[in-house]
Formats: structure tokens, C-alpha cells, sequence
């Protein structure tokens, strides 16, 4: 169980990892993420905020992003920071999200649940939002993570 920021809609989908330390907004877009629920693993997401998604490089491409939408399903974080600050921040992650209808989740131990991940493959999961709680719903994270059983 975590603690809900972006859209407030439930969505299944493959889990996925990424390990990168920057970069929300180019793994966010990347297409190779279409439909699946990608877990963060850097311990803090959210603080530079989402660059304008109008400014393009001199190819006309998106310059910050690597595609021109969101592909992913939804979002787990270990740490989501609500305060932004960087010169080229147009919103918040949680309103970027929100403007695309994905869900997203902070609060899990995403090491331990990439580690699982690695361990044992990717697995289906569902996430669903309860008001400003998220919960979980793949048997891995109901057994290992402490989502409410159904």
C-alpha cells in the first residue's frame, strides 16, 4: 500500500523497473514503457518538476521528453517530493500525471520490490486508488509489501 499522487484511476499492467538516477520525464515517455507500471528506484522523484512540453529541438522533437506522450500505465516511487524548483519547470510531476490520466504511488520500498523483480521476472499487477491511499493488488506485493488483501 502506498499513497496516491497523479490521476485517481486504476490501471493493470506489466511491472517494470528503472534504475536510472535523472530522468523522470524521459522514462515516463519512452515508448518501450507503453502500458506498463514503471517503479522508480533513485529514493526521490518529483523535485525538478516537469519541463514545458512545447519547447522542441531543432529536429521539431519534443527537446526534454523522448516521445510526445506518457506511455506508461502508472507510477511507484519510494519518495515523491511535492515541493518542485528547477528554472525550467512548467508542473509538478503529480500534475503532469494527473493532466494524463496516469496513476501514481509513493511510499513502497521500491529497492526491495525491483530486487523481486529481478529475482523472479515481471509480473501483472493493478493498481487502484482509494482516495489518497493506492493499493497493490499483484500477488507479490500483497505477500511482500503489505497491500490490503481483497
Amino acid at each position: 500500500m502506498g499513497h496516491a499522487f497523479g490521476a485517481n484511476t486504476t490501471v493493470s499492467g506489466e511491472v517494470v523497473f528503472n534504475t536510472g538516477m535523472v530522468g523522470y520525464p524521459e522514462a515516463l515517455t519512452d515508448p518501450s514503457y507503453r502500458g506498463q507500471i514503471l517503479v522508480l528506484t533513485y529514493p526521490l522523484i518529483g523535485n525538478y518538476g516537469v519541463p514545458d512540453e512545447n519547447i522542441k529541438d531543432a529536429h521539431g522533437l519534443p527537446k526534454y521528453f523522448e516521445s510526445s506522450q506518457i506511455h506508461v500505465a502508472g507510477l511507484i516511487v519510494s519518495s515523491y517530493s511535492w515541493q518542485h524548483s528547477h528554472w525550467a519547470a512548467q508542473k509538478s510531476l503529480s500534475k503532469w500525471l494527473t493532466d494524463n490520466n496516469v496513476p501514481a504511488m509513493y511510499g513502497v520500498d521500491t529497492r526491495a520490490l525491483t530486487k523481486r523483480l529481478r529475482e523472479h521476472g515481471s509480473i501483472l499487477g493493478r493498481m487502484i486508488v482509494v482516495r489518497s491511499l493506492v493499493t497493490a493488488t499483484t500477488p507479490l506485493v500483497k505477500r511482500k509489501y503489505g497491500a490490503r488483501q481483497e
